[in-house]
């Protein structure tokens, strides 16, 4: 009975250690948008809020300054990070010419539209099959109000598969001289249920 019992007690210790080491803690990460800042070989990388992140390391990964990316990181002490990938994302100004004969409007499905930092930014999905769509921010310069379009064309790609996108656009051309107040836009996204308009400060 002794050993009987002292063989249970140790198949449950066992399978409490088992436990124990299964249930260790994910590491807590971030995924963010951010800026590239190239402080000669070294690449820093700017939030929205504008806090400047600090890698330990940046391996396999070549960007220029004021490229956008999605960081994905592990906070450390400080302002220190643990990069765990980092991905770039199209990123681009507003044109003031060719609207309304550069327009494309192939349609888009919304999943995020929001102003961070300098930027506005977008996360969209479109189909997708195997060549590259293109994008721009077009300007309606008779309007006026400040009137932006996003330009959006497939370029004949057949027809393929649900693909999610990111994009953020640079609005300091938007920025008043002299002045701090917030500037009012509209942006206008044309998605697979009409044209949408977003009313926007930057």
């Amino acid at each position: 009975m002794k050993s009987y019992t002292t063989i249970l007690l140790a198949s449950l210790l066992l399978s409490l250690s088992a436990c124990k080491k299964d249930s260790e803690r994910i590491e807590d990460y971030f995924v963010e948008f951010a800026t590239v800042v190239k402080e000669n070989s070294n690449y820093r990388f700017r939030l929205d809020n504008g806090r400047l992140l600090i890698p330990q390391d940046v391996k396999s990964y070549s960007g220029q300054e004021g490229q956008r990316v999605i960081l994905n990181y592990i906070p450390l002490e400080g302002d220190a990070i643990r990069i765990n990938f980092i991905s770039n994302i199209f990123t681009g100004t507003i044109q003031p010419d060719g609207f309304p004969e550069k327009y494309s409007d192939d349609p888009v499905k919304i999943q995020s539209v929001w102003v961070g930092g300098e930027y506005l930014n977008l996360i969209f999905e479109t189909e997708y099959h195997s060549i590259q769509h293109s994008i721009a921010l077009l300007r309606d310069t008779s309007s006026e109000s400040i009137d932006l379009y996003l330009s959006h064309s497939r370029e004949n790609d057949p027809a393929g598969y649900p693909k999610i996108m990111y994009s953020s656009f640079r609005l300091s051309d938007l920025r008043r001289q002299a002045d701090n107040s917030p500037t009012p836009f509209r942006l206008f996204i044309n998605t697979y249920t009409g044209m949408r308009v977003f009313e926007l400060d930057f």
